[in-house]
């Protein structure tokens, strides 16, 4: 299968790229930059929406993966409404391509405030941006391979614990801050509840649901169960051996953050059973 990742020099992407060689498929990857892309992709730098044909100009892949996106985790960034028409046409061309599957990376932010688990038939009302952005485009490529007799899938992520310093989560964060010596991070009360999957894990199920065909639609990368924010990030930094310590209260949980959510794993579950059978 030749599978075609976008945003592939993303701290998701050069996970998710490495996933999909290792299980023996070939990978085209592009990105503006792609110098921390595995090698033994074929790389192609550019800017992925100045071109007019995508499907000839990346080999014909079998599979698209889009997982480009600007300011992923500033949620109330100009860029995601600004730049949506962008992924709008660049999808609507893949689609009225030869392309078998589409696959796009979405966001727990598309639902909104939501308290309880989420699965594919739970109702969007998202409130940042972002949310607004992936939900629309969600929606847009629904359409788009409906019309045209393609594969869907969207891929809702939640929480990734991983111990990059280059990410913008609160456990890069946390990272970044050790490596400058800082002796305290500011956090809030930790209290809310939250789906967390380790970063190895999240680009194992990405790519174990792009390279099968028999599960599609919306599909949760996800763990299936809740846990404090507060529990995993202290977990976090015993994990790492870190010697930062969290100085709660400096900040407010942000008000459109619910207070216990996390996803239905039930696909993802027979997606990776299969894969490993």
């Amino acid at each position: 299968m030749k599978v075609l990742v976008t945003g592939a020099n993303g701290y998701l992407g050069q996970g998710i790229v490495q996933s999909i060689l290792e299980k023996g498929h070939e990978v085209i990857a592009t990105d503006i930059s792609t110098k921390f892309v595995d090698k033994r992709a074929r790389r192609i730098d550019g800017d992925l929406f100045s071109i007019e044909n995508p499907y000839e100009y990346f080999e014909k892949p079998d599979v698209l993966l889009h997982l480009a996106w600007k300011d992923g985790f500033v949620h109330y960034s100009d860029a995601h409404i600004i730049e949506l028409p962008k992924h709008y046409s660049f999808i609507q061309k893949m689609a009225q391509s030869d392309v078998k599957k589409i696959s796009v990376m979405g966001s727990m932010h598309e639902i909104g405030f939501f308290e309880g688990s989420i699965d594919e038939n739970t109702s969007c009302n998202p409130e940042s941006f972002y949310g607004i952005a992936k939900n629309a485009l969600r929606e847009i490529t629904k359409i788009y391979c409906k019309q045209n007799n393609k594969k869907y899938q969207w891929l809702r992520g939640y929480y990734i614990v991983g111990n990059s310093e280059f990410g913008s989560s609160i456990f890069s964060k946390i990272t970044a801050a050790e490596k400058e010596g800082r002796k305290t991070f500011p956090f809030t009360m930790g209290l809310n509840q939250f789906d967390f999957l380790n970063y190895e894990e999240f680009c194992e199920q990405v790519s174990s649901a792009v390279v099968q065909d028999k599960v599609n639609g919306i599909i949760n990368i996800c763990s299936g169960r809740p846990e404090k924010l507060a529990d995993r990030v202290e977990r976090f930094i015993k994990e790492n051996g870190y010697k930062i310590k969290l100085e709660y209260g400096a900040f407010p949980d942000r008000p459109y953050d619910s207070k216990a959510v996390w996803g239905n794993s039930a696909k993802i579950d027979i997606i990776c059973k299969n894969s490993n059978t």
